[in-house]
Order: structure tokens, then C-alpha cells, then sequence
């Protein structure tokens, strides 16, 4: 479905749960996150997520630029991954996102030109290191379905 997704319509909710869901699936994935930047506060925003424990969909609600897998993705404009985030020391992932028992994780931003929309983000239940290939196809996606995510400015 990812690669059918319509850019020129505003999606509802539920069509975002159905557009991660074929993300995770073409990846062969267990978890998902789709974070919009609110231009307010500058904090990325929970608008889906499959497969996340309970007692971390507060915690991930509201996510800081520079915080986490997803903020740092989105304030570096770049793929951030982790090939295992239950040992990763880098001090990216927050010590609560230990509990998805996610391994191998990858958060990109959504980006419309030069304009941060938010950020997609993609996880296995074992360590795993995406090739350039995937990081790029992720990309691509992201950037797709991005303008969707903001009004226009």
C-alpha cells in the first residue's frame, strides 16, 4: 500500500495506521511510528503506531527534536539507525524505548523539499544493520507521503 499512497488527499487516522502498516510489512517489520513536527512547540507528534507497548504511547505522544531515535532523525534530517537498541550505548534511543524489545530500528525524516514534516520509523525484533538500499527505499516513501503530513506553508 505504500507505494499506492495518494499524496494529493489528507489522510485520516485511520488511513495513516493503514499506510505504516504496508511500510511494516514491506520491510518485514514488527513496530512503526509516524511522528508529525507541530510547528507550535517544535515536537514530533504521535500520529500512528503499530505494535508499541501500551505504557510507551504517552511517552512517545510528544517527542522533542534531539530526543530519541525520532527526534534525532528529525533534527539531523537523516536516516538514524540502530542495529540493536536493547545494547545500544550511543545514548540516541531513550532507555523506555528498551521496552518495544525492538533490536534493529530505523527512524527517517519526512521531508517536502527543505521543509521537516516528520518522521517515519520502522523496527525487528532482532538485530539488524538496513542496507543503503532500504534506507533509500524508506526514504523515498517518507518523502511521498510528507506534504500530507503539514498544511501548506
Amino acid at each position: 500500500m505504500s507505494q499506492n499512497f495518494d499524496p494529493s488527499s489528507a489522510p485520516q487516522a485511520s488511513e495513516w495506521e493503514a499506510f505504516l502498516q504496508s511500510v511494516i510489512r514491506e520491510f518485514q517489520c514488527t513496530t512503526g511510528t509516524l511522528h508529525r513536527l507541530d510547528p507550535l512547540d517544535q515536537h514530533l507528534k504521535l500520529v500512528a503506531a503499530q505494535a508499541i507497548p501500551a505504557p510507551l504511547i504517552p511517552i512517545i505522544q510528544s517527542i522533542p527534536m534531539g530526543k530519541g531515535i525520532a527526534g534525532c532523525a528529525a533534527e539531523r534530517q537523516e536516516p538514524v539507525e540502530l542495529c540493536n537498541l536493547q545494547t545500544d550505548t550511543s545514548g540516541v534511543a531513550k532507555p523506555g524505548a528498551r521496552q518495544t524489545q525492538v533490536q534493529g530500528s530505523l527512524a527517517v525524516p519526512m521531508m517536502d523539499g527543505s521543509r521537516l514534516c516528520g518522521t517515519l520509523g520502522i523496527g525487528k525484533m532482532e538485530p539488524y544493520e538496513f542496507t543503503d538500499d532500504e534506507k533509500n527505499r524508506l526514504l523515498e516513501i517518507a518523502h511521498a507521503a510528507a506534504a500530507r503530513l503539514l498544511p501548506a506553508s
